[in-house]
């Protein structure tokens, strides 16, 4: 029994450097705590083997900021984090975190492995930026890389979607400016067109990724897009209400219902609900199954907008 905590104590006195996040190269740490001090702690579990030149410690070995130091470290000093990796260090929390995503050269090649993502492609040293420590690509390349490339449309959008609401309004035209130049000027033109129509819909507005793809799916299905976030006013112009997607000429409304923001709330939305219809507002409710299938949903929605009464304004407000 005595046995199993001793090595545990040992290695408590170890003074390890630094580090990157908790991730080391090898051949530094045979430097400053020597050969056998790294065997001992890899034996006893404090560290483990990443690759062969690179090692981390057990307990960040999880963490994004470690697996991407890691994975840079192995690659060399002209590595990058790009795509999903360099967009959530910027913030983006919609975006995935399974794997690492790093850019490389053509001229240095990495062996692809289940947790790392290697594209290759020429890019320039100055749209490249320290976050964290972590060399990664600047936000708005990111951003687009993920929208013309991205396999889950959805996130990519979630993604555009997040960066645009931490900008004031009035700057987010100009990012949007700035990621359609890098859309149409991309050498690789693959995933163009899919950035542009995914850039068209990215306004910052979602309040979660949720409601992100429920637009995606939306414009997807051929329904004229909805405005986002509209607010209702009373007689005295004052917002009484806030509507996640509404179709104003049709009064028709949809709300996404994510547990987190209406678990304990089904009564106020109701009597929410009921407001609006008195105001002249038909309003259908969402949730995650209709992300899954929304033909319920879709064939609620396709009625209402064609519906001849709908475009019928009972009173203003």
């Amino acid at each position: 029994m005595y046995g199993i905590h001793r090595p545990a104590t040992r290695l408590c006195m170890i003074e390890l450097p630094p580090g990157l996040h908790g991730a080391y190269p090898r051949t530094r740490l045979h430097d400053h705590i020597g050969s056998p001090a790294v065997t001992r702690a890899i034996r006893d579990g404090y560290l483990v083997n990443y690759c062969r030149t690179v090692v981390i410690q057990r307990q960040r070995m999880t963490s994004l900021h470690t697996r991407a130091a890691a994975a840079l470290l192995m690659a060399g000093p002209d590595a990058v984090l790009t795509d999903h990796t360099a967009v959530w260090l910027h913030g983006c929390t919609a975006a995935e975190t399974d794997r690492v995503h790093i850019l490389l050269d053509y001229d240095r090649r990495v062996r692809p492995r289940p947790d790392l993502a290697v594209h290759y492609h020429q890019y320039d040293p100055a749209d490249v930026v320290e976050v964290d420590g972590l060399r990664c690509m600047v936000l708005d390349y990111a951003i687009a890389d993920l929208l013309c490339r991205g396999r889950h449309r959805s996130t990519a959008l979630a993604c555009a979607d997040q960066a645009l609401a931490v900008l004031p309004p009035e700057q987010r035209a100009a990012f949007k400016a700035d990621l359609a130049v890098r859309i149409t000027t991309r050498r690789d033109h693959r995933g163009r067109r899919q950035g542009a129509f995914l850039l068209d819909l990215a306004t910052g507005l979602p309040e979660s990724p949720a409601e992100s793809a429920f637009l995606l799916s939306i414009a997807e299905a051929g329904f004229p897009l909805p405005e986002l976030q509209y607010p209702i006013r009373d007689l005295d112009d004052r917002e009484v209400w806030r509507l996640d997607f509404a179709w104003p000429d049709a009064r028709v409304a949809v709300e996404y219902d994510g547990y987190a923001a209406h678990v304990d709330k089904a009564e106020a939305d109701r009597a929410r609900d009921e407001d609006l219809r008195r105001r002249g507002w038909k309003v259908l409710r969402a949730d995650v199954s209709d992300l899954r299938d929304p033909t319920r949903l879709f064939g609620q929605l396709s009625v209402e907008l064609s519906a001849p009464e709908r475009r019928t304004h009972a009173f203003w407000v």
